[in-house]
């Protein structure tokens, strides 16, 4: 086991590893004390350890918390350079934010979670993740994840437990609907497997969108088994690093009725190229999760 320390100091915006981990961008990670999900009193103080696991390869295991001044990182391999990639580290948060508008919302939400960054997760975990999350709460959706991982995820021994990885293409296609139903995915189960078979044949990989113009790398994704427009910009933007992406889910779409009505053009395509324009172009998808995160946690009642 391998252990280090990142100096929160040393990090442009600092970061709030709660709101990073647990604001509904990714679903891959867990947190130890089964409190997941719980918004702590002392925000950016010692809020327990998250963990997950790295994929690229043989899985790794990553556990990490926060403290006063610091990321303290324990894993079966030297992850600080990994945690700057899935936790986007290198983000420079007052750079960002200053692309977004002044608008009131907006500074309250970069206020309430200042420190909240963009991640970075593979992505098929990704893909699989954001298959799962049609009207679903993100507490429901996160259950799917580690359920699957718990069912299909191969093990890993660490610190003197066993931890699963998520499942490889390779599982989840060769999982029938039925077990994949008994996890609660419903509907989504032959979404999943579908989707899965695509990857583990080669016949499409979600990581090919990576590189192309932003459009057509949505354009891509959409080829997936369960994946419209909305999903595919979540992997966008939490995989594959497109931080203009803007998902318009049921939040965002709420938030430009009630703020930016003169984004609403009719359609996806056009409502989210005016919504990305307004929240910050390059950086649109910083501002959107800044505002899914404060106004899913009831920063103003909408």
């Amino acid at each position: 086991m391998e252990r280090g320390a990142i100096d929160v100091a040393s990090l442009p915006g600092g970061i709030d590893l709660q709101a990073t981990v647990e604001s509904g961008q990714s679903y891959l990670w867990d947190r130890e004390d089964g409190q997941m999900y719980e918004r702590t009193a002392a925000s950016g103080g010692d809020a327990g350890y998250w963990t997950t696991l790295r994929v690229d390869g043989e899985p790794e295991v990553v556990r990490v918390r926060q403290t006063d001044g610091a990321l303290e990182w324990a894993a079966t391999f030297d992850a600080a350079d990994a945690l700057h990639t899935l936790l986007g580290l290198d983000d420079d948060l007052p750079a960002i934010r200053e692309t977004a508008p002044s608008d009131a919302v907006v500074e309250e939400a970069f206020d309430a979670y200042w420190g909240m960054r963009i991640v970075r997760d593979p992505p098929f975990p990704t893909l699989i993740s954001f298959i799962c999350s049609a009207q679903m709460r993100v507490g429901r959706i996160h259950g799917m994840q580690q359920a699957l991982r718990r069912e299909f995820g191969e093990p890993v021994a660490f610190d003197g437990g066993t931890y699963r990885a998520f499942p490889t293409p390779e599982a989840l296609a060769n999982a029938s609907e039925a077990d994949l139903r008994e996890l609660s995915l419903g509907y989504r189960a032959p979404y999943v497997k579908r989707s899965a078979e695509l990857v583990a044949s080669g016949e499409a990989d979600p990581e090919d969108a990576r590189g192309m113009a932003f459009e057509d790398a949505r354009d891509h994704l959409t080829q997936f088994v369960g994946v419209g427009d909305k999903v595919a910009d979540c992997i966008l933007l939490f995989s594959l690093g497109y931080l203009e992406a803007v998902p318009l889910d049921t939040w965002i779409q709420t938030t430009i009725a009630e703020f930016y009505p003169e984004c609403d053009r009719g359609n996806y395509t056009d409502t989210s190229r005016a919504i990305r324009e307004t929240l910050g172009g390059e950086y649109a998808g910083y501002t959107q999760t800044y505002l899914f995160h404060y106004l899913r946690s009831g920063g103003r009642d909408l």
